[in-house]
């Protein structure tokens, strides 16, 4: 049996006192934030919510795999949005996410394949859970 290496992850983002800040994830990808609410980029926020809606249908593929209905899946999309806080600090209190979900499979299924992937989706649990935030040296 084939071992398999775990996949590096992490980011780091750099900003010059000029300029656009870029993001690199571990694995050599690049994000060039944008400057402004009116550029067309990501900022951190759509960032946020890439991450979740990203990993929500990366794990709803998932789980139609597992379920063996991948063959009649044509599409997921997820659909996310936040709704930020009134007062301070600056923070987002809901999101809200919409699935898009086509497939050849009746609405049982489709339910479920949502509800699959909102239990394995790393980023949501993530965020559900609060987690611990650690500067280090």
């Amino acid at each position: 049996m084939a071992t398999v290496k775990p996949r590096e992850t992490g980011a780091t983002a750099v900003i010059a006192p000029t300029g656009q800040a870029v993001v690199t994830s571990a694995t050599g990808g690049d994000i060039t934030l944008n400057r402004a609410a009116t550029d067309p980029a990501f900022s951190p926020l759509d960032l946020l919510y890439a991450a979740v809606a990203g990993c929500l249908v990366v794990s709803l593929r998932d789980a139609a795999r597992r379920s063996g209905v991948i063959g009649r899946l044509r599409s997921a999309r997820a659909i996310v949005h936040g709704d930020k806080a009134p007062d301070g600090p600056p923070r987002v209190t809901r999101l809200r996410i919409k699935f898009e979900v086509d497939g050849d499979f009746d609405e049982a299924t489709r339910a479920a394949l949502i509800a699959e992937a909102e239990e394995t989706c790393t980023v949501s649990n993530t965020i559900r859970a609060a987690p611990e935030f650690v500067t280090v040296d």
